[in-house]
């Protein structure tokens, strides 16, 4: 699988306004869409008790992607867990193509995939809603223009969507973000507090709205629609 390098960060002597207009550049009509959109486009509501699923709206967008030839190449399904292809083996390939026709560069589609293969005991976790597929997409695309802006030529993709019974299992909050399939934790070949940092600067500078959580390994980075560190 090739992960090509791409030297191309912003560099530091240009004024953030100047940067700010690269950064909207990047994401295209995608990036406007979250900074233009009113505050009910990432609407949450936390989950109540008993209620363990987000109801949230996030902006998604269609907007075409101008990438270098130079992507990762399409690939079948991964190695997984013959128990978990077995309930969700043609919905993978299905994902795993839409993933595909990204033209990540820096994310391995199938790694994504991958993240969903787990297990907590007897509990599986799943695929997204196929509804909710471009939600990831669109964070997908926000976690590539962060590895641009760091010139890193690979991102390790540890969780994605979690279904709520799996998001339990594993100690993750009831109105985890991860439950509507517009979170990642990701880690990044670089300290995780550099990543952290990066993220909440171009953040701030309008690339996306959501949340950067910063810990010791790796970083939480979701598009909700509202800012908010920790």
């Amino acid at each position: 699988m090739l992960f090509p390098d791409d030297p191309t960060a912003t560099p530091p002597q240009q004024s953030q306004l100047t940067r700010r207009r690269g950064v909207l550049g990047t994401l295209g009509l995608a990036g406007l869409g979250v900074i233009a959109g009113s505050g009910s486009a990432g609407a949450f509501t936390p989950a109540k008790k008993g209620n363990a699923m987000p109801r949230v709206s996030v902006p998604t967008s269609n907007a075409a992607q101008s990438v270098p030839n130079r992507v990762i190449p399409y690939v079948a399904a991964p190695d997984l867990p013959e128990e978990w292809l077995a309930a969700h083996g043609r919905t993978a390939n299905e994902y795993l193509r839409y993933l595909n026709s990204l033209g990540l560069r820096r994310i391995s589609p199938s790694e994504v995939v991958a993240s969903h293969a787990k297990n907590r005991g007897s509990v599986w976790n799943t695929l997204p809603p196929k509804t909710w597929w471009r939600r990831m997409g669109y964070t997908l695309r926000v976690v590539e223009r962060i590895a641009l802006e760091m010139n890193v030529s690979r991102v390790e993709v540890i969780s994605a969507y979690r279904s709520p019974a799996y998001n339990s299992r594993c100690g993750g909050r009831s109105g985890s973000w991860h439950q509507a399939n517009v979170a990642l934790d990701v880690r990044f070949p670089v300290r995780a507090s550099k990543v952290t940092a990066t993220a909440r600067e171009l953040r701030d500078l309008g690339l996306f709205k959501g949340g950067v959580g910063g810990y010791w390994n790796f970083t939480h980075i979701d598009c909700r629609g509202q800012n908010i560190n920790w």
